[in-house]
């Protein structure tokens, strides 16, 4: 990830203590650990103040840093998005913390909660961007390079080319805040790379962004495995997809972490060799950890909000929250709103242009 600007403005987290799945257990410890790395945060721990106290003086330099603000109404990992908003208005843990953004009480927000009412709950309360149809999450990327940002991951099941594009434009405005490249290179999820294949949507989006003057550089079309070779700096596509992809590397992690695991205990010259690379195997162990990756920002709101994995531990949770700070020092709303407006008037001059003089 890229370095966040040197200015150490006191700032402040609002955090779903009671998201995940198993809530405070995990959110605590894992604020605490994001309090030793950032001695500038600050944080408002929404919860059940039963719950969340006693774990509060286990860490007493947490405590003295973090205000709760009591609420026993939080969301559960399978409630539909239309009932977590009906039940949870103005009083789940969640629509605390993500209100406590929209009133400038907090500067973000961070939850392992349910994604669907997570992302109703964010765009009802904060709403989305101008220029922006609907907001997306972006993930970053573990890859044979460095980080790649990966967009939608899951908020938006199927998305037009406008909104693809939109994405593109988003993505790009978060790789240059988190990975510090001055000019990404941008590409479209497809089913190979020439222009001619693909669903229409996504050949429209590719034509769109390769004749339009965007500021990006647009890299034309990628496809599943370029992902992981880090081929682009953002790679683009919708929802459905995108989930797919991220839940398939998941699992390629794992099943291949379990075969490795295998093979080297099934003999003696094995686990000979596997004690004589044991520090190689460290070190593949900890590019690959999810936990160092967690963090899906929700882009084109009109504030932060950042989803970390409902089954993450401490570990996992503090990175949600470096990614949420790192997001919010780089002014990455403000830089998504700047580009939206300049993608806007870009895309628009071709209609002016071609409407007849009176």
């Amino acid at each position: 990830m890229g370095k966040a600007l040197t200015t150490k403005k006191k700032l402040t987290i609002a955090l779903d203590a009671m998201g995940g799945d198993t809530g405070p257990e995990v959110v605590i410890p894992g604020a605490a650990l994001a309090a030793e790395r950032h001695p500038e945060l600050r944080f408002l721990l929404v919860g059940d103040r039963s719950r969340i106290d006693p774990l509060l003086e286990r860490f007493p330099k947490l405590k003295q840093r973090a205000e709760v603000l009591h609420t026993e109404v939080f969301v559960t990992m399978d409630a539909k998005p239309s009932q977590a908003l009906r039940n949870g208005r103005g009083k789940s843990s969640m629509w605390l913390a993500i209100d406590a953004v929209r009133t400038g009480e907090a500067d973000a927000a961070v939850s392992a909660g349910n994604t669907g009412a997570l992302m109703a709950m964010a765009r009802f309360v904060l709403k989305t961007l101008p220029g922006i149809s609907r907001p997306a999450i972006a993930a970053m990327w573990p890859t044979m390079r460095s980080e790649s940002v990966v967009l939608d991951v899951g908020a938006t099941i199927g998305a037009d080319a406008s909104q693809l594009v939109e994405f593109a434009v988003m993505g790009e405005a978060m790789a240059r805040c988190l990975l510090g490249v001055e000019k990404p290179t941008v590409g479209l999820l497809n089913v190979g790379v020439e222009e001619i294949k693909g669903q229409e949507q996504v050949k429209e989006a590719g034509r769109i962004l390769r004749d339009s003057k965007l500021p990006m550089e647009y890299a034309g079309f990628v496809e599943g495995d370029d992902i992981g070779k880090g081929t682009v700096d953002v790679v683009v596509t919708e929802g459905f997809t995108g989930n797919i992809a991220l839940k398939a590397a998941e699992g390629t992690a794992k099943q291949l972490s379990s075969y490795l695991r295998l093979c080297l205990q099934r003999t003696l010259l094995s686990r000979i060799g596997a004690f004589l690379a044991q520090g190689a195997f460290r070190a593949l162990k900890d590019r690959m950890d999810p936990r160092k990756h967690n963090g899906g920002v929700f882009l084109g709101l009109n504030g932060v909000v950042v989803k970390s994995h409902g089954g993450t531990d401490a570990l996992g949770f503090a990175t949600a929250i470096d990614v949420a700070l790192e997001t919010v020092r780089n002014d990455l709303v403000n830089k998504i709103k700047t580009d939206v407006e300049l993608m806007t008037g870009l895309l628009r001059q071709p209609e002016a242009q071609a409407e007849p003089s009176l």
